[in-house]
């Protein structure tokens, strides 16, 4: 029996039937190479016998009784393989587009909170696009819960499942596994009471929710008299910070890492992470140009950053850092905007040294965050008040080999991440063999004409080619440094201060 973080816990309470908050992923295969066409069947086999590799798969959420504290993972003692899996075929003539719309409208659905957090789609009967023309191929429509994963331990867990090798293993049978029996009512109960005993904070949060009418009544009244401070709320009003609907769809590009190394060789002092901040830059700043939108203020991007080499506390879960980004979207120059970039990024501390995201969820617990977040949706705060920042944008180092299953190759795969009110665009980069696919999870009511930003990023990327190989990295021009707050630290020092305003000091 092991408790949720209060980070991972917090990916729960934000849950709506409008912001499922899952992770994910669509996996295309190529099948040509097979003497006969992976079976449905083999593949749940497959899959049967690989459980072992991640805890997540026959693990359950267990809830506090009177929602005490957070709740337990325990063995599902009832898991059932075939309840996460689905089969959808397309027939002779489903093309690369048709899986995409299938996994807007699958991702719409959030998981089931009665098993453990994570669905399968497998997806038959399509024509992969190839130079060569169209091969024969499967896919994998993959749904884990953001309160289980991060980002990179999910690539990490879709790397374990896969196989190095074109050759099929010999699939095996499943390791034996036997349920630990669930823990019982009055043990989490009793466990619950302790741990809210060592931790004084966590009482407010049985408050939370007879104090929420009284919470919107203050809010209303004191928002506009709240301190707020001011290098945090520098973000612009972009389109994507509105309140969004259960509409998902998913634009994605594919670009070579060769050219993006290109550009970082051309400019000197910047990281290939730099590059790809900038090749997303170059492709919003023109998106809000076609959306008739002023660039004149740079916009503000939460970059997530992984501690897990450095704090290896869970195999998964969410060990995660994030600073808050000047993009410099409103330099006209694409090469130098990725050089001001790089600027702003060295002088926010997770760049040298990442800070534990859950320094923040550990001050508050995971209920109250979650009510200010609805309350923040509720009273539209993004769209009257400076937003914090107006998109996260996650760069995920995949494998640089070709992965396969059963033989038959990966070759491209898709991302997703969760969307929030306030919130309607999240871009995931993510490389494997020598390709960067960027990909946006945009909520098309809030974001139009996404379809656009596939091309974008391709003319992006030409324009700042063109700059670059004009640019002289010896005599790289000094820009102003735009100093950006971090995410963990600018907010805690403010919840901080308020705390010792305004609660009482409790004796030990």
């Amino acid at each position: 029996m092991r408790q949720l973080s209060e980070l991972d816990a917090s990916f729960l309470y934000l849950e709506s039937e409008t912001t499922p908050m899952h992770i994910g992923g669509v996996y295309l295969f190529d099948a040509s190479g097979l003497a006969t066409p992976l079976a449905f069947s083999t593949f749940v086999a497959y899959l049967r016998s690989r459980l072992h590799v991640a805890p997540l798969f026959r693990q359950k959420l267990k809830e506090i009784p009177l929602r005490l504290g957070r709740p337990y993972w325990i063995d599902d003692p009832d898991f059932s393989i075939e309840r996460h899996l689905a089969y959808v075929n397309l027939g002779e003539h489903g093309q690369q587009a048709s899986i995409m719309s299938l996994a807007s409208k699958i991702l719409e659905e959030p998981l089931k909170r009665d098993r453990p957090l994570w669905h399968i789609t497998f997806v038959d009967g399509f024509q992969i696009d190839s130079p060569e023309g169209g091969k024969e191929g499967f896919a994998l429509i993959v749904k884990l819960h953001h309160a289980s994963i991060d980002a990179f331990s999910g690539e990490e867990i879709m790397g374990k499942l896969l196989e190095y090798t074109p050759e099929p293993r010999a699939i095996s049978l499943p390791r034996p596994w036997q349920p630990r029996p669930e823990p019982s009512e009055e043990r989490v109960f009793l466990q619950a009471s302790a741990n809210m005993l060592k931790t004084p904070m966590q009482f407010a949060s049985l408050a939370y929710s007879a104090a929420e009418a009284t919470a919107r009544g203050l809010i209303q009244k004191q928002l506009h008299k709240l301190p707020l401070p001011l290098p945090l709320f520098t973000a612009p009003h972009s389109p994507f910070n509105r309140q969004i609907t259960a509409n998902r769809k998913i634009v994605s590009a594919s670009v070579q890492l060769s050219r993006l190394k290109a550009i970082k060789a051309s400019l000197g002092d910047v990281t290939l992470n730099d590059v790809v901040l900038g090749l997303c830059a170059e492709t919003l700043r023109r998106y809000l140009t076609l959306q008739g939108i002023d660039n004149s203020k740079s916009l503000v991007a939460m970059t997530p950053i992984s501690v897990r080499s450095s704090s290896l506390r869970r195999a998964t879960g969410n060990q995660m850092s994030a600073m808050l980004l000047d993009l410099a979207t409103a330099e006209p120059d694409p090469a130098a905007r990725i050089r001001r970039i790089h600027r702003n990024a060295v002088e926010s501390e997770p760049y040298r040294e990442a800070i534990a995201a859950d320094r923040l969820t550990e001050l508050l617990p995971s209920t109250l965050l979650a009510l200010s977040a609805r309350l923040y949706s509720e009273f539209q705060v993004a769209q009257r008040y400076q937003p914090l920042f107006n998109l996260p944008i996650t760069n995920v180092p995949g494998p640089q080999v070709p992965l396969y299953l059963q033989g038959a190759k990966l070759v491209q795969q898709y991302n997703s991440a969760p969307l929030f009110d306030s919130m309607g665009l999240v871009v995931v980069a993510v490389s494997y063999e020598g390709q960067l696919t960027l990909n946006f999870t945009l909520c098309p009511d809030v974001a139009p004409d996404g379809e656009c930003l596939t091309d974008l990023v391709q003319e992006s990327l030409d324009t700042i080619e063109k700059m670059a190989s004009s640019a002289s990295s010896d005599h790289a021009p000094e820009f102003p440094i735009t100093s950006t707050p971090t995410l963990t630290d600018g907010v805690l020092s403010y919840l901080e201060g308020l705390l010792k305003k305004r609660l009482p000091r409790t004796r030990r």
